[in-house]
């Protein structure tokens, strides 16, 4: 007999492994229940892609959070100067 290497129950595992050891049903996972018809056409794309296509596509969003954050910083610094964003005193 081997040891048990954990012993412990990971938070979330046994659904998850008890989720693969069902029966195909028709209705959908408890995480699909939310998403709309644009998502699950995302999830669809996203998961045809090759791995250097989606590489390419994450790099694209990792870009697009830099520009984004870049611009929110100039806006927060032109709200400072222009005194938007000063507290109303007491």
């Amino acid at each position: 007999a081997s040891p048990d290497l954990w012993p412990e129950q990971l938070p979330g595992v046994s659904e998850f492994a008890a989720s693969f050891k069902n029966p195909i049903t028709n209705s959908p996972p408890k995480w699909m229940a939310e998403l709309e018809s644009e998502d699950i056409e995302m999830l669809k794309e996203l998961g045809s892609l090759t791995t250097a296509n989606l590489m390419e596509k994450v790099k694209g969003l990792q870009n697009l959070a830099y520009q984004l954050g870049l611009e929110e910083s100039r806006e927060m610094t032109r709200g400072k100067f222009l005194n938007i964003l000063e507290r109303p005193k007491k």
